[in-house]
């Protein structure tokens, strides 16, 4: 679909089954999202901030919902148009279907996206289960999608690609190193905490 929401509506004559075919393939992306969101709240586990957790949960729902709408406009829109294609396009049913399908993409899908970055980009910092530079590129491109995407036609791909590297390095990450890892930096610590306090004694 074009990203502009005047377009006369070119695109149901030469790329409606293309259009029909990606809308099609919502409902397996929106299983695949939300199967990320549960493995997420997996890994953080008795970690997860109450405050960060419904504002990550309620942004991750909202994205998917409005995704939805959105396509089922979309859908719409091209049934209508094998139907009747003359008496649509020319109808003023079909610039407020298209001019809705645009803001629901293009306005609150995408803003919901840059807040489910920033908070899992923030739960990501304060609970260690994902990198540093992982976390602060999701600010980046939060920020990107926020202010952004009304002059950026191609930021709707960014949110896709942040998810897909963070479902990379979950992959191939092994918490129980991590955890590992952290008790014996803990250890250390505490070994270090009570040499000092002996030698105070002494």
């Amino acid at each position: 679909m074009p990203a502009d929401p005047q377009e006369p509506g070119s695109w149901l004559n030469s790329e409606s089954r293309t259009v029909a075919l990606a809308i099609n393939l919502v409902p397996f992306a929106g299983i695949a999202f939300l199967w990320f969101i549960g493995v997420l709240r997996d890994r953080l586990g008795e970690c997860e901030d109450k405050f960060f957790a419904t504002v990550f949960f309620g942004s991750g729902l909202l994205f998917l919902a409005m995704l939805f709408a959105a396509a089922a406009v979309a859908g719409a829109l091209i049934i209508s148009f094998e139907a009747a294609p003359a008496q649509l396009i020319n109808s003023a049913t079909f610039h407020f279907a298209r001019a809705t399908a645009y803001s629901l993409m293009n306005i609150y899908t995408i803003k919901m996206a840059g807040v489910f970055m920033i908070t899992t980009s923030t739960i990501a910092i304060y609970t260690g289960f994902a990198p540093r530079w992982l976390a602060m590129l999701g600010y980046t491109l939060s920020l990107l999608l926020l202010f952004g995407s009304y002059y950026l036609s191609w930021s709707f791909i960014v949110f896709p690609l942040w998810v897909l590297v963070m479902s990379i390095y979950i992959f191939f990450d092994d918490p129980r190193a991590r955890l590992a890892v952290r008790w014996l930096s803990g250890v250390n610590r505490r070994n270090a905490t009570d040499a000092t306090d002996d030698e105070v004694i002494k």
